[in-house]
């Protein structure tokens, strides 16, 4: 009998250990989606990133199966991010981080922003100045398709700023194309020529209206300098207003060889979206026509920034 007894107790732990297993691969498998989506990479983009089987990656993103330390590595950098954050919380890694963790936790969005705001002054040199002042450098934010090329030469117009695209900067600073960097280089060393792209904006033009890439948001320490030095707006628009935009520009690459491009392209804007709302302002273009949009954007702009309101 206490043989018995003392095999069903393995056999119960072993199968509570197996259960604990299975929901960290299925929680590491949502980590590298989440992590896929903010980027906005496909998985065969990160499967060639990483030199991992598309196959495997795939079975690794539903929790099926092992892995091993050296292929998260792998993913770890083709995502630029710490192995940490790809399998567990990077908060855990030292006793300051704790302690800091213990400050901030439970916390509201609010006090959140006021210690980010505090700590890349403190450490970074960027406080983050006033809205009135932010206000001579704007920058466009959200998913391509929304609006922000057109929002933003109308709205450069208006208040008589130059209107940059941050992708045309990119390509000046690389000196190649968006996709001859992402095929040559990766998508790492486009993130680089990103942040390089936007502090080299940020000296050139003191006064701007910024339109920059959907995926800026997805990389924190470019995101961080646009905030400390930018009054932002999130340019907002549902998932099928921008598939629909993208498509009546003449480019149908999002929907080629992807039956899934509606549901790749909501689960991009869901990834993003906490990032997107950090904007100073958002000016949602759908359900509204182009007129409407504009004048929402520029009677917020020039309110903000004193500007008289005369007619446009």
């Amino acid at each position: 009998m206490k043989n018995k007894a003392l095999e069903d107790k393995v056999a119960t732990t072993a199968a509570n250990t197996e259960t604990v297993r299975d929901a960290y691969l299925v929680a590491l498998g949502e980590r590298v989606r989440r992590l896929r989506a903010r980027r906005g990479m496909t998985r065969k983009e990160l499967a060639r990133a990483a030199a991992v089987s598309e196959r495997h990656l795939a079975n690794l993103e539903r929790g099926v199966g092992n892995v091993s330390i050296l292929v998260l590595q792998s993913i770890a950098g083709a995502f630029n991010c710490p192995l940490a954050e790809l399998v567990g919380d990077v908060t855990t890694s030292t006793p300051e981080w704790l302690l800091i963790r213990e400050l901030l936790e439970g916390r509201g969005e609010p006090e959140l922003q006021l210690a980010r705001q505090t700590l890349s002054e403190l450490f970074a040199g960027q406080p983050e100045s006033a809205p009135r002042n932010r206000l001579r450098q704007i920058a466009l934010i959200g998913l391509r398709g929304a609006g922000k090329s057109t929002l933003g030469r109308m709205l450069a117009a208006d208040i008589g700023y130059p209107f940059i695209e941050l992708s045309s900067e990119i390509e000046r600073v690389a000196g190649c194309g968006i996709l001859e960097i992402h095929s040559l280089y990766g998508a790492t060393a486009y993130r680089r020529y990103e942040r390089r792209a936007l502090e080299e904006a940020l000296q050139l033009y003191p006064d701007m209206v910024l339109a920059t890439p959907g995926g800026l948001v997805s990389e924190p320490s470019t995101m961080n300098l646009m905030l400390a030095h930018c009054y932002s707006v999130w340019v907002k628009a549902t998932p099928e207003d921008h598939m629909a935009r993208v498509m009546a520009q003449g480019d149908f690459r999002p929907m080629a060889g992807n039956n899934e491009a509606m549901a790749d392209l909501k689960r991009i804007l869901a990834s993003r979206e906490a990032f997107y709302s950090k904007a100073d302002f958002i000016c949602s273009t759908s359900n509204h026509s182009l007129s409407d949009s504009f004048n929402v954007l520029r009677t917020h702009i020039r309110e903000a920034a004193g500007l008289p309101l005369q007619a446009a």
